[in-house]
Parts: structure tokens; sequence; C-alpha cells
């Protein structure tokens, strides 16, 4: 059993140390707690109480890196959604989680959540101190389940949100494998034909002298041009890609990519959907849990991930506090809310029935999203093959032009 040092406040708003005889930090903080002491610190007491140990999150206790992957965090979502639906308590359920976990990254994470837990610090709490791992939805979502005392039913709302969204994520990056690979093939042969091909054509052109037409001309200027300065070139279009990165992280630069990006025929309108997919079910899962209409939109405008239309949704948040409809609130979000959606979220609202009306709604458009989802990506495979088939085809056209013309001269 190993001592441990320990500040805390007793009753009175007294500073109080001193040290407890426990098997691990968290029984420590439970000592602590029973005498009727609120924690500030608790620390292991190290050989001659000089020295401190303390586990890091993301490693284990002799200091290794461990990573907590995406899974690890839909694992733990789902199982401590079983536990509490079960009837077993939070801190013994997240101590479980602690126990049961072999990889060291998530088994440090876990620990210390259940660490603050057990010290009386709220889960929401616990958990935003870690962004990486839970987003600001995530911990959204957990506060109001703490807060309204269903939060089994909000964690397990959250593992099949999360479930249906990789799903969705997951098919999306299948289907453009196809297209991308065709997009690097087209890169690869044009520039092959650039670099090694097109040159030794114009040692033969100039051989044969006169005057070579314009679009040969350019190919002939392009091909030199990457022959000579094709590393230059790279590294400025590495850089220009790089300060393009870090300006789409701004403030001003993501609105700007996100308002070009919803501007686009096909692709904004796929984007537009997915967000008011995303929306609805959030929103009708928190109504139907019990969560306060403002409270609800005021998580779930978070799930929509487009700032631009999370913009418009907030204007529409301080309509309903001003006591609008819901359904005439949302109707100004015209680019995100349909004229039909808003007609059946405004008669939801009169028969009482909003929260299965936006979960009916999520579950129909999710259908009507994969679909689009499919031609999208279906109509990127010719339009990249009609591309590829432009460059090359004016290259070789390019590159028969003057033998045609030397073949009329011969003539």
């Amino acid at each position: 059993m190993t001592a441990f040092n320990y500040t805390a406040l007793s009753n009175d708003g007294r500073t109080i140390s001193g040290s407890v005889p426990a098997e691990s930090r968290a029984a420590a903080i439970a000592a602590v707690v029973s005498k009727g002491l609120s924690p500030i610190k608790v620390e292991e007491q190290g050989v001659g109480g000089a020295r401190k140990k303390a586990v890091a999150v993301g490693k284990d206790e002799a200091g290794r890196p461990g990573r907590v992957t995406q899974k690890h965090v839909e694992a733990f979502t789902r199982e401590l959604a079983s536990l509490l639906a079960g009837g077993v308590p939070l801190a013994r359920a997240l101590h479980l989680l602690r126990r049961e976990s072999k990889a060291p990254g998530p088994q440090a994470l876990w620990n210390q959540i259940h660490e603050d837990v057990v010290a009386g610090v709220a889960l929401a709490d616990s958990l935003a101190q870690h962004p990486k791992q839970f987003s600001s939805v995530y911990v959204a979502m957990v506060r109001a389940g703490e807060a309204g005392g269903f939060l089994d039913i909000v964690l397990n709302q959250i593992a099949e949100f999360r479930t249906r969204e990789q799903d969705l994520k997951g098919k999306v990056k299948a289907a453009m494998v196809y297209p991308c690979v065709l997009a690097f093939m087209a890169v690869a042969v044009v520039g092959v034909l650039m670099v090694f091909f097109i040159p030794n054509f114009k040692k033969t052109f100039t051989s044969l002298g006169g005057d070579l037409p314009l679009l040969t001309q350019l190919i002939l200027s392009t091909s030199s041009a990457l022959a000579s300065y094709g590393i230059y070139i790279l590294a400025a279009l590495t850089i220009l890609v790089i300060f393009a990165k870090r300006y789409f992280t701004t403030e001003v630069g993501r609105r700007q990519l996100e308002r070009v990006i919803l501007g686009t025929p096909a692709l904004g309108n796929v984007i537009a959907l997915f967000a008011m997919v995303r929306f609805s079910r959030m929103l009708g899962t928190l109504l139907g849990a019990g969560v306060p209409l403002v409270a609800s939109l005021r998580v779930a405008k978070e799930a929509i991930g487009n700032q631009t239309l999370t913009d418009t949704v907030a204007l529409g948040i301080e309509e309903v506090q001003r006591g609008e409809s819901l359904a005439r609130a949302l109707g100004s979000a015209e680019r995100l809310f349909p004229a039909s959606v808003v007609e059946m979220i405004a008669i939801a609202e009169e028969t009482g029935r909003l929260d299965k009306e936006l979960v009916r709604l999520s579950i129909a458009y999710e259908s009507d999203l994969d679909r689009k989802l499919r031609m999208l990506v279906a109509l990127a495979e010719p339009v990249l093959l009609f591309i590829m088939a432009a460059i090359i085809g004016t290259i070789v056209i390019g590159m028969l032009l003057p033998i045609f013309k030397l073949q009329e001269l011969v003539k």
C-alpha cells in the first residue's frame, strides 16, 4: 500500500494537507472525500516523500506513449452506456472500463477520467479536458444527459450517431478511391509525356526547320519549363499549398472556403443535406431525451460542421428565444432547410411530436443523401476520364500537327 499526499478544503473553507495510505490514487481520493474534505490535489508520495509519480494521458505507467483512436472512444461510449443502463454507478463503471482496457493509451485516459469523477468533477468537464478524443458536441450531449439524469440514453445515442457517421464517411472514402486513382494516373502520364517524351520531339522539329503551329509551340515551351524548372515549380506549389492550408484554417479563410463549396451546384447540395441530417437527428434525439428546446438547439448546431450554416441556425435560436416557433425560425435558413422540411416541422410542433418527426426526417433524408453521394461519385469518374483524355489528346494533336504540315510541304 502506497502513501498519497493530499491538499483539500474543509467544510469551513480551511486548507488541510496530509497523507493517506491507499492502493491507488482513486482510492486515496475516495479516502479524502470520506473524511468530509474536498480534495484539491492528490499525489503519490515517492521514496522519502521526495519523488512524485504521475501518469500522463496517452502514456502508460512506464511512460510509453499510447494512442487513443476513435474506435477506442466508440467502444468506451457503448460500454459505459451499457453499464449505466444496467444500474452500475458511474464511478464504478469507469473503474471497470479502466481495468478491462489493455492498451496503454486508453487505459491511462480512462484512469484519469475515473479519478476526476471520483474527485467530484462532472463527467462532461472531465471529457472536455481531452478535445482530441471528445468533440465539443460529444461533451455538450454528455453535459445535457448528466443534467437531465439520462446519461446512459445519451451515451447510447452518441454511439449510434458516431457509427452512422463513420459508415457514411466510409462509403464516401470507398467510392472516391477509383476517381483518386484516375486523377493520380492522369497527372503521372502527363508529367512523363511533358518531361521525357516531348523534348525528343523538339529536337526532331528543330532539325526540320519552318514555323511550328501555335499549339505545338505552347506544348514545347511548357515541356521545356517543366524539364528545366520542375523542382522549383514543385517547391512553389508545395509552399502555396501550405500557406493555403494555414489560411483556410483561420476563421475568415474557413468561411470563404465554405461559401465556395456551398456555391458548387452538386457538392454544395450534398454538404447542406449532410448538415441538415446531422442537425435533425441530434435535435430530435435530445428533445426525445427531455432536453429543453433552446438547450437542444445550441448542442445540435455544433453538429452541423459548417460554420456558415451554423451561423444561420444561431440566428434561428435567437428567434426561438424571443418566442418564435421552431419552424418559422428555421425557415430563414433556406439553404439548410427546404420549404418541405420546414412545413413538416411546423406540423410536428402543432401535434406535439417534434422529436419523433425530426428523427424520422433524418432517417428519410439520410437515404436521399446516400443516393446523391453515389450519384456524385459516379459522375466524378467520367468527368475525370474526360479531362484526362482531353489533356492527353491535346498533347498528341499538338505533336502531330507539324507532321501533317510537313506532309503538305512534301506534296
